[in-house]
């Protein structure tokens, strides 16, 4: 390896032999043994060096999750120390957090690994110490930050891009740098071999570091930095649906505020389910198909989700959890890999060939799933149904591909869409009369427009006719490329009034766009007391069915609002649960009263027919003297199918007055296995009932979860099967103020 002569700059020295080192790792290929070697010797000769930073935080720089500053010659002497250069704008720089978060449960502190993430920001706004502060909270980043608003150790250390990994040994004295992200194996390799290497020599510390994790979030309104926000367009209710981002969940609600349905939990997974127990990370971007389909863009899981409202579940549609890298796709479900996916658009469209339509009108309509992939900068397609596409290409049914950009972070447009360049795409939002995509392209502060006819992608505002030039941000209201944007995250197109609204994020500030003329502007809206509403990095919007109020989801302030266009006005919208918050989604599986039937449903294929029909039937009794259902109190249930095969003409309803019994007919899918691996698939029904007992009156919440299995038995006198093709299953439901049972009858 190289040594730096006189006059060399020493972390250039460190950059060429640590891409050697790289270099020569990948060569090792799958042999542990000697790219282990590789490191150690590596470590060996640049410990003989002996040279340490000179660079040192400077005072007065704003520290978190830590409660006094850190010195890499004072608290941070003694352990290796991970430097994380990066800016909470960069998505590549949220790629690498994960892995961090991995590594520090390997190595604790006190086993002599310390993580010290140095915010350099890109954006003037990203400067403010608040906005780091919720940035931290939002990523849940566990180890120190420093806002290096004043890019000291940037300069000192001679980094040159987002993100950059330098790792030091105990006395500060520089060992590896990692540009990039994708880089764990190797990370780990060095992080480890370095701590074994100090450890031998003596010099790792096992002192803890002053650690305080900052929360700083109001809880108040049920929302923890909510990202995207859309309204239903068809059926005939008025929904809305939101992103939760920082709780992990999916929010649906009516227009007044009243939750609907609360999809996943608090803690962030990757689970298909029941809305119970499904599980989001940092969900962004939802776009209703219909009025009972809702997609969404699972940010940190790196997937696209389907939420069926009919049956109440969450399956996976693309993305398998895990980070990819291709930029071309073409497979379909888990197997397609994607890459932060952060928002998504349904549009509609007949087949693009040359079939001529005497009424265009009457032509069918397919329906492809837009998604914004913000980590490889591109947009890509999930078609919903066997589309013809661009250029007359054909598509089937579930697959999922780029469709334009090529994977550089660049602001390019162009009329071949796989050779434009996008910087970051975060928002979506069509035209559906002149078929038009919109999208809030972050990282070139810039608003651009793709046609749904052939792909062109062009400019609409903001950004530079540059397309290397990502620093063209600002806040200016003007037309075209003259028009500056800092950084914004969503847009929405009004067709009642022609205008794309757009969320300017780091300008804390909405402002409105004419699409016939690209003139940008400032909105600006009044809160009930007369001062002009200020937002904290806003990042979602969308119109009511009218066109008149707008939705924002104004995510650092923890809130959703609305504002009248007509008049300017703005308030806020306060989420109401029927259900006590802290009773719903994940903390309701601790506490609500689960019956399970002692035997398994069995719908066997009996000579050859399979069960097309499940009648359930509960019938409910009461055991103690006087207990009834209280007249005219709502007697709710509500039925959670395996499957979006599986059908039922009511999922949820009350029982009728005076009725003391429920029968549920359930169409069975046909004509393949329902189970898999011999497995059973599950039926749930959701009971919230209200009981009396001569004056006292009492709820009763329970769930009936029965399992159903499929056989293949040729013996009729097993099984109850009917002549029709049915099978019926009996159950009686005993009630009492202290006790809940389930009999099979």
């Amino acid at each position: 390896m190289s040594s730096s002569p006189e006059g060399q700059d020493m972390m250039e020295v460190l950059a060429g032999n640590s891409n050697q080192l790289a270099e020569d790792i990948c060569a090792a290929g799958s042999n542990a043994g000697k790219r282990q070697k590789l490191v150690m010797d590596y470590l060996k000769a640049v410990d003989r060096d002996g040279k340490s930073v000179s660079a040192e935080f400077p005072d007065g720089l704003d520290w978190f999750n830590a409660t006094e500053p850190l010195t890499l010659q004072g608290s941070l002497r003694g352990k290796v120390v991970v430097l994380d250069f990066f800016t909470y704008c960069c998505i590549n720089c949220m790629h690498i957090l994960p892995n961090l978060k991995r590594l520090e449960h390997l190595y604790p502190i006190e086993q002599g690994l310390a993580v010290i993430g140095v915010h350099s920001a890109k954006f003037r706004n990203e400067k403010d110490s608040n906005n780091i502060r919720a940035a931290v909270e939002r990523y849940e980043i566990t180890h120190p930050v420093v806002n290096d608003n004043v890019m000291a150790m940037w300069r000192k250390l001679r980094v040159q891009c987002w993100p950059t990994l330098m790792i030091l040994g105990p006395r500060a004295n520089p060992l590896f740098v990692i540009l990039g992200e994708g880089n764990y194996d190797d990370l780990k390799l060095y992080v480890g071999s370095a701590i074994r290497y100090y450890r031998e020599k003596g010099e790792l510390r096992t002192h803890s570091l002053p650690i305080d994790l900052s929360h700083t979030a109001g809880l108040a309104s049920h929302l923890k930095f909510p990202g995207k926000v859309v309204c239903c367009e068809g059926g005939e209710e008025e929904l809305y649906a939101v992103s939760d981002s920082g709780n992990h969940r999916i929010l649906i609600f009516e227009p007044n505020g009243t939750v609907r349905y609360t999809v996943g939990g608090k803690s962030s997974g990757f689970v298909d389910g029941g809305f119970r127990e499904a599980r989001f990370n940092a969900p962004q971007g939802v776009a209703f198909r219909g009025a009972k389909e809702l997609y969404v863009a699972d940010n940190e899981n790196h997937a696209i989700r389907l939420i069926d409202l009919r049956t109440r579940t969450v399956s996976t549609v693309a993305g398998n959890g895990v980070q990819g890298n291709d930029r071309t796709g073409g497979k379909t479900g888990r197997e397609q890999v994607l890459s932060s996916p952060w928002d998504v658009a349904v549009y509609s469209t007949r087949d693009l060939d040359m079939s001529f339509h005497v009424d265009e009108s009457k032509a069918p309509l397919k329906d492809v799933l837009l998604i914004a992939i913000a980590g490889i900068h591109q947009i890509w397609a999930i078609f919903l149904e066997d589309t013809i596409w661009w250029k007359f290409k054909k598509y089937p049914a579930g697959s999922c591909c780029a469709i334009a950009g090529s994977g550089h972070e660049q602001n390019r447009n162009t009329s071949y869409p796989h050779s434009a360049a996008f910087a970051q795409p975060s928002g979506l939002a069509i035209n559906r009369e002149v078929k038009e995509v919109y999208l809030a392209d972050s990282e070139s502060s810039a608003i651009r427009k793709i046609s749904l006819t052939d792909g062109k992608v062009m400019a609409v505002a903001g950004g530079d006719r540059n397309p290397l030039d990502l620093f063209a941000f600002g806040d200016v209201d003007g037309k075209g490329y003259e028009a500056k944007f800092q950084h914004p995250l969503g847009v929405a197109y009004n067709a009642k009034d022609g205008h794309i609204y757009v969320a300017d994020t780091y300008n804390h500030k909405i402002k409105k766009i004419d699409a016939s003329t690209n003139c940008a502007t400032t909105c600006e809206f009044r809160e009930a007391n007369g001062e002009i509403k200020r937002f904290s990095e806003p990042a979602g919007l969308c119109l009511d069915r009218t066109g008149q109020l707008l939705f924002i989801a104004d995510t650092n302030n923890h809130e959703l609002l609305v504002a009248s266009l007509p008049d300017g006005t703005i308030r806020p919208l306060k989420l109401h649960f029927p259900v006590p918050e802290e009773m719903d989604s994940s903390s309701a599986d601790d506490r609500a009263t689960v019956l399970r039937s002692k035997h398994p449903i069995r719908l066997h294929l009996g000579r050859g027919k399979a069960v097309s029909l499940l009648r359930l039937h509960f019938n409910f009794t009461f055991a103690g003297k006087g207990t009834k259902l209280t007249d005219g109190a709502p007697q709710r249930w509500s039925l959670t199918l395996p499957s979006t095969d599986w059908g039922c003409e009511q999922t949820n309803g009350s029982l009728l007055d005076g009725a003391q019994s429920l029968t549920l007919p359930i169409t069975v899918p046909q004509g393949r296995e329902l189970t898999a691996n011999g497995n059973p698939v599950t039926v749930e029904i959701d009971f919230n009932l209200n009981l009396c007992e001569a004056d006292l009156c009492f709820p009763k919440q329970f769930t009936v979860r029965l399992d159903v299995r499929q056989e293949r038995d040729d013996d009729e006198d097993n099984d109850r099967s009917k002549t029709n093709n049915e099978t019926e299953q009996c159950y009686e439901v005993q009630l009492s103020r202290a006790t809940i049972t389930l009999k099979d009858n």
